[in-house]
């Protein structure tokens, strides 16, 4: 399946249906998961801006339980037919929150260094740029549903994150950990770098395209 197939234009009727799918579904338990992980980052923010072993060990606890959420949350609002544009906005949003809060803070105290502020810099650009282009189609009315790469990335993320939030703490208990941790930060960035590539290149017809007279 192209890149371009991910990008369809929504009519009015189709949006004022997923309004009203919205609203229905605001409360659900899909859409609290999503913002509990939304909640869930000044928390993480704070143990790592506090420090020391045993915070770094909260902060990796509470990083756990929101990623846990991200795989949850799509799970149960597809099982429970509560799929909705709310969940859909709000969900890629919670992660790239969650994500370029942490790995700012790892920059800040060195445990994301050197070479790899590169990585880092790559996907929280990649994060900037899509949310751009996500913003401009949709004043034109055109969804960008998250592709299985994209949640492949994702996961990459994430789990490269929960490595070096415990950092200097899990070398201290498994040697290598932090190591892992960056290796996995590059290998993530691959994958972002990629897939930001992708969406821009399925975007970039309506971007170019001639304004109607």
């Amino acid at each position: 399946m192209t890149s371009e197939s991910h990008l369809e234009p929504v009519g009015p009727a189709a949006a004022r249906r997923g309004d009203n799918a919205s609203r229905r579904h605001a409360l659900s338990l899909p859409n609290i998961l999503t913002y509990g992980r939304i909640a869930a980052v000044p928390a993480v923010v704070g143990c790592l801006f506090v420090g020391g072993d045993a915070w770094r060990w909260t902060a990796l606890a509470l990083f756990a339980l929101a990623a846990i959420t991200d795989f949850l949350d799509g799970y149960l609002a597809r099982a429970w037919q509560q799929q909705s544009p709310l969940g859909r906005m709000l969900d890629p949003i919670a992660d790239k929150l969650l994500v370029s809060a942490c790995l700012l803070m790892l920059a800040a105290d060195g445990t994301i260094h050197g070479w790899t502020l590169w990585a880092a810099m790559v996907i929280l650009c990649r994060e900037v740029l899509v949310s751009g282009l996500r913003e401009f189609l949709a004043e034109l009315r055109v969804s960008v549903p998250v592709t299985n790469l994209a949640k492949y990335k994702t996961t990459a993320q994430l789990v490269a994150v929960g490595f070096l939030l415990a950092g200097a703490a899990g070398d201290k208990v498994i040697p290598g950990v932090t190591a892992v941790g960056l290796g996995l930060l590059w290998f993530s960035a691959v994958l972002t770098l990629y897939t930001g590539y992708d969406y821009f290149r399925a975007g970039l017809r309506y971007v170019l395209e001639d304004p109607v007279e």
